[in-house]
């Protein structure tokens, strides 16, 4: 995500110089150091949240500080189980940002879903696949929690559907979601027996971060607003902190048709729905990825929002972010409830 409000970086004359900066968001320095300013809102579970909706923060690894909030609607019966990752190229972002508090304590009552929103390891300090294995370590603390009949965590295990349990997020979150399903799918992969008894029924990618080192048409030529909350600068300067050293933007985890689509035949990916944005400069690799996923043989979903632009949903950038969000978030509910 570009800058939501520009900040001051506090020690601009240390650490030996400047690495790699994104303007208001993220300065990196030669010897290691990041400054993350803080441009959204961090908040307490305790916030005031959408009725009904109760929301706590969870360990799952202290080792690697690994955290997550929890968001329980109050409906009866089980209910679906939405394991969200937020969005921020992977460099920045917390589930404790106000911003998708408000989202996924809104989504949870709208959708009648029980959320976890993962407080993944960031970027450059942790790169990818660091991000990948937090998600899969969540999935597996869920089946943990739901297996030892823990006291601590009964107050929302015993209210998830076990069958239906579904991988969420948007932009870098959204390719978190993607890269965690295609372990679990993967031809041979043993993950997928590892997890039972959860059972992986969707994915749901809502503006997928994904990157190429050939251009799309959307990213060379969409008019981007001064709020827009992805540009091409900082969409490459997002990858070169979260790749490997030394990965282009075609390795397989930017890029999943760097290679054709192959690949994703062998992924047996569950059914997925992929949000687009029109005003989004991935919007064309959006499309390309749904099309190469219809034609690998996985079932998807196409939904385009109109007239917005990159992470609207959260961002509220818009006069049409509200009601864009509002149909988001009903048509999330009409998936998890095929």
């Amino acid at each position: 995500m570009a800058a939501v409000s520009l900040q001051v970086f506090k020690n601009s004359h240390q650490h030996g110089g400047v690495f790699e900066e994104i303007e208001g968001l993220l300065r990196v320095y030669i010897d290691g150091h990041v400054e993350r300013p803080p441009i959204v809102t961090i908040v307490p579970c305790t916030i005031a949240l959408e009725r009904g909706v109760t929301a706590k923060d969870v360990v799952i690894d202290k080792c690697t500080g690994l955290w997550a909030r929890m968001y329980l609607p109050s409906c009866p019966g089980k209910l679906p189980l939405l394991v969200f990752f937020h969005g921020g190229g992977f460099c920045v972002g917390s589930a404790a940002w106000s911003c998708y508090n408000e989202f996924l304590s809104n989504l949870a009552s709208k959708a009648n879903c029980v959320i976890i929103s993962v407080n993944y390891r960031l970027a450059p300090e942790n790169r990818l696949p660091a991000a990948y294995e937090d998600g899969l370590n969540t999935l597996m603390w869920v089946k943990q929690q739901a297996l030892s009949g823990s006291r601590e965590h009964k107050w929302w295990v015993k209210h998830c559907s076990l069958s239906s349990v579904y991988l969420a997020g948007d932009s870098a979150g959204a390719n978190i979601a993607y890269n965690v399903a295609t372990r679990l799918g993967s031809s041979g992969s043993s993950e997928s027996t590892i997890i039972r008894p959860l059972c992986l029924k969707g994915t749901i990618l809502i503006q997928p971060f994904f990157g190429g080192e050939a251009r799309t048409w959307s990213e060379k030529h969409t008019d981007q607003p001064p709020s827009s909350a992805l540009t091409l600068p900082v969409s490459d300067a997002y990858w070169r902190l979260s790749l490997p050293p030394g990965a282009n933007r075609d390795h397989a985890w930017c890029n999943p048709l760097a290679n054709g689509s192959d690949k994703l035949r062998d992924s047996r990916l569950p059914t997925t729905m992929v949000c687009i944005s029109e005003m989004d400069i991935l919007k064309d690799r959006n499309l390309e990825f749904c099309n190469a996923l219809n034609s690998a043989g996985t079932k998807v979903e196409t939904v385009m929002h109109k007239g917005v632009g990159h992470s609207f949903q959260i961002l509220h950038n818009s006069q049409l972010s509200q009601p864009r969000t509002h149909e988001m978030m009903s048509q999330i509910k009409a998936f998890i409830n095929e």
